[in-house]
């Protein structure tokens, strides 16, 4: 118990700059105190003794704002940060090394009883604020969820899900910040550099169009040198269109900032 009791607030004071010492930690973050009242509550319910687990289970969350039904599996050195309004359910499962921020739900989308209702957390896993994951599926190792995010299916091991409904993005797409989230052992609030899939694809819209503007000038800059080339006695702009665009007009740059 104490052992592991000590692997929080050491996974504590490794994930949060602002915890300055142990004894601030252990005294002042309901996280922690929302764990040590659900390993008392979980070790009450699968004793069989359902009411006593849920009692105390209650207690944890007058206390620390943060609900943990008493059948929920929680792995080791797992950090709830603020952790107000966090929601997990029964047939919930967080493995080891998660970190969840304040106001996330592992909910369930079914009402039968005794079935898998609520997901499955694997290693290493982070929630970013207000974020809802619903359902008996897995979410894999490493994997991030960001904030207000809204996940109703299976996360690959290593992506991350953004949006609402989530849409689920390969976690090689920023390979320098995914170095420095490496060396810092994790990446706060679930949050990536170009992690939002809409914002991607319209600034390939724009790269594409802003290529094929470059292109079609070209190719009447083209036309109108041949053209002034082969007739010497006409102006140079007899074989182009009044109305040819031979100089580039379209503000790329611009237009991605505004989906940035």
């Amino acid at each position: 118990m104490f052992k592991r009791l000590r692997e929080d607030i050491a996974c504590i004071l490794e994930r949060d700059p602002a915890a300055r010492s142990g004894f601030e930690v252990l005294t002042c973050y309901p996280g922690l105190h929302a764990l040590m009242f659900h390993r008392l509550a979980h070790g009450c319910w699968a004793s069989g003794l359902h009411w006593l687990g849920r009692f105390i289970s209650h207690l944890g969350r007058f206390f620390s704002g943060i609900e943990i039904h008493p059948g929920a599996k929680i792995g080791r050195r797992v950090f709830i940060d603020h952790g107000m309004g966090v929601v997990i359910g029964e047939t919930a499962e967080v493995g080891d090394d998660c970190t969840i921020y304040q106001g996330v739900t592992l909910g369930g989308t079914s009402l039968w009883k005794g079935a898998k209702r609520h997901p499955t957390l694997g290693h290493g896993v982070i929630v970013g604020a207000n974020s809802q994951v619903l359902g008996g599926f897995t979410v894999g190792d490493n994997a991030r969820i960001g904030s207000n995010a809204v996940v109703l299916k299976a996360v690959p091991a290593g992506a991350t899900a953004v949006g609402n409904p989530a849409r689920v993005i390969d976690a090689q797409v920023d390979a320098q910040r995914e170095e420095t989230a490496a060396k810092l052992g994790f990446s706060a609030y679930g949050i990536t550099q170009g992690d939002d899939p809409v914002a991607q694809a319209m600034k390939s819209l724009i790269d594409h169009a802003a290529a094929q503007e470059h292109q079609i000038t070209m190719l009447w800059q083209a036309i109108e040198t041949l053209s002034g080339s082969q007739r010497t006695d006409a102006p140079s702009t007899a074989c182009v269109p009044p109305d040819a665009q031979t100089t580039e007009q379209f503000d790329a740059a611009g237009l991605s900032r505004l989906v940035k």
